[in-house]
């Protein structure tokens, strides 16, 4: 079902697309092989956008300019230099792909302070942090969101924090207890989201839908135990009540986002 980048396979792709619109939802490439770039030139145009960019479900955002373009999240981006990525994503790059059919928009992922500086050289055309652990990095941590979105309006970047319902990955990896992060009946997912409206961003992001293995999960929950491994539920409350959370302050971005633009 997917391949050893943990990317969907090719048969995997058409099936996520078709169901996503059946439930009018939107489909989002995050990949880790972009951030490869001997992969990405070849990769992305033909078996994202010309494969599949033409799909009902295939998101596409407008930007300021009226432009309406896929967008694709790049973990890992900061491995490849940013004298690497220009070449794709400036306008001078010599294999740029701005102005053509395979044109998006690119959102790197910012771990460090000093990333911020290199998405821009690269070329990108915004930031997402990613990470559901307040105070793991630079850029998931809450207080810093503030100064993030000020370097991006004025660096024209797109700024999209990442908000989670808490993390727990001992499981997979028992040393980093130091960075679980309790839940609290909901409200540290609550306060994130909190935290993501006071910058005002265009997008906010969530991790995750079902990463079980980090504990960030928001999908509907049972209790559920697979040989040694007990999947944590949110009881004493509703199985469904990380959707529900999530719903509520979905429709207060919407309000909110209205009064922003008015």
């Amino acid at each position: 079902m997917a391949d050893e980048n943990g990317e969907p396979g090719e048969d995997l792709v058409p099936v996520i697309l078709d169901n996503a619109h059946k439930y009018n939802l939107k489909y989002i490439s995050r990949s880790n092989i972009l951030s490869q770039l001997a992969c990405c030139y070849e990769y992305l145009p033909y078996c994202l956008l010309y494969r599949y960019g033409g799909h009902p479900a295939f998101y596409r955002h407008k930007t300021s300019t009226g432009r309406t373009l896929p967008m694709f999240y790049i973990y890992d981006s900061y491995v490849t230099i940013p004298e690497i990525w220009a070449n794709l994503l400036t306008v001078s790059g010599s294999q740029s792909i701005r102005n053509t059919p395979y044109d998006g928009l690119f959102i790197a992922l910012l771990v460090e302070e000093k990333h911020k500086h290199e998405i821009h050289r690269s070329g990108f055309d915004g930031i997402y942090t990613y990470f559901a652990t307040n105070g793991f990095s630079y850029g998931s941590s809450h207080h810093n969101w503030p100064s993030l979105k000020a370097f991006c309006d004025s660096s024209n970047l797109m700024f999209v924090p990442s908000v989670g319902p808490g993390y727990i990955d001992t499981s997979i990896r028992p040393w980093n207890n130091h960075n679980t992060r309790n839940r609290v009946n909901g409200k540290y997912y609550e306060t994130a989201f909190s935290a993501a409206l006071l910058v005002r961003p265009e997008i906010i992001s969530i991790t995750s839908f079902n990463e079980w293995h980090e504990g960030t999960q928001i999908e509907k929950a049972v209790p559920k135990k697979t040989g040694q491994v007990t999947y944590l539920d949110y009881k004493p409350h509703k199985p469904t009540m990380y959707l529900e959370l999530t719903h509520k302050w979905s429709e207060k971005y919407s309000k909110e986002k209205e009064q922003w633009l008015m």
